[in-house]
């Protein structure tokens, strides 16, 4: 199995401050709209990130041209979280712009580096008929005012998922078959489990940024509070990663499909569910005491709600256990929200439960893997 390189980790470190900023741009507007140009723009900078994962697939990273290439979109991707906080304002074009060169770019550059290879090298073209599509969409909206730039951009969203849900059709050319994609599905992953850490890491961040400016006994206890949440979303993810590589390992010629559902698709659900959750820590540590309102409730209960959602899927789509725990741990979590709001219980009462509620799959995996043999006397810590 092909390892991360330390080039890719390089280029994972602009997407640390990507989440930040994706964070704090929810925390400044936390309504509807926030919401929705939170999830417009995350869409938009997981596309830029998981098809360069993508690309580091089929090539190899270690390589003089495909590092090179590599700086240079990090260097496009640095640009475009430097604009993102103002991308539906000032900086829109800037955004899109980066967006654009760093996509169609990268795929010029790919299909230069595979060429010689049948399969790979025609997917690649008809990729890059969709790609060119979806870049000057997103410039368009660059160009165009808000409300209109934010259909403009869901659309390019759409596109792309339309467009690689299908193969990417081309007249004269045909379509890409996930079958003939040579997936190392380890690496990519192993990829997707680092841009999960790199959003928990964020959500640390922010709670530690936040612990520093009061350090009281009731702001260390809500710091604690929300550290454990994190470790339960963490725990929740890790706990079995090894077997979801493995069952990409065995996937055969279904492993360019299931790739493509996992990473593409159901990933950046979890991310976004991990952000809305840092936002709510942030909550949590400036007024631990203060009722719920919805806008906290959206964020301290319905972000675990969608990660645990967005796992849920990602369990089935493997064939893997605790599909139903997370579920009902998801919905049980959106219809806790309406009462704290109603009853006005404190913030603290209300991350406590999501806490707890993600606590409670975590439970429900370990007894669900736990081997009958462990159940009769005590189990060492270390085995």
């Amino acid at each position: 199995m092909e390892r991360t390189t330390s080039t890719e980790l390089f280029f994972d470190l602009v997407y640390v401050f990507t989440i930040i900023q994706l964070s704090h741009y929810l925390s400044e507007d936390l309504t509807w709209r926030g919401v929705r140009r939170t999830a417009v723009l995350l869409g938009l900078v997981w596309l830029v990130w998981i098809y360069t994962v993508w690309m580091g697939n089929w090539l190899r990273p270690d390589r003089a041209p495909v590092r090179a290439t590599l700086l240079v979109v990090t260097l496009g991707s640095l640009l475009l979280a430097a604009a993102l906080p103002t991308a539906f304002g000032a900086n829109g074009l800037l955004f899109a712009g980066a967006y654009a060169a760093v996509q169609i770019g990268r795929t010029i550059f790919a299909m230069w580096a595979i060429r010689g290879q049948r399969w790979l090298g025609e997917s690649f073209v008809q990729c890059l008929v969709w790609i060119t599509g979806t870049g000057a969409l997103a410039v368009v909206g660059g160009l165009v005012d808000v409300p209109a730039r934010e259909v403009i951009w869901i659309a390019v969203i759409v596109v792309d998922a339309v467009g690689l849900a299908t193969g990417f059709p081309v007249p004269g050319l045909g379509r890409s078959t996930p079958e003939h994609w040579e997936v190392e599905g380890g690496h990519l992953a192993e990829r997707c489990q680092a841009f999960i850490l790199i959003a928990l890491g964020e959500s640390i961040l922010i709670t530690g940024g936040t612990l520093t400016q009061r350090l009281d006994r009731v702001t260390i206890a809500a710091f604690l509070l929300a550290f454990a949440v994190s470790v339960a979303l963490w725990w929740v993810y890790f706990d079995r990663a090894h077997a979801g590589i493995a069952t990409l390992a065995a996937a055969g010629e279904r492993s360019g499909r299931l790739s493509r559902l996992l990473f593409n698709y159901l990933h950046p659900v979890m991310v976004g569910g991990i952000v809305v959750t840092a936002v709510g820590d942030e909550r949590l540590l400036s007024h631990p005491g203060q009722p719920v309102d919805w806008a906290t409730a959206l964020v301290l209960l319905g972000g675990p709600a969608l990660f645990l959602a967005g796992h849920a899927a990602y369990q089935m789509a493997l064939g893997h256990v605790g599909v139903t725990s997370r579920a009902v741990a998801a919905l049980l979590l959106l219809a806790l929200s309406p009462a704290a709001v109603a009853l006005r219980v404190p913030l603290a009462v209300a991350a406590s439960a999501a806490l707890l509620i993600t606590g409670a799959v975590i439970v429900v995996d370990w007894r669900a893997g736990r081997p009958v043999s462990q159940s009769r006397g005590p189990r060492s810590p270390l085995r």
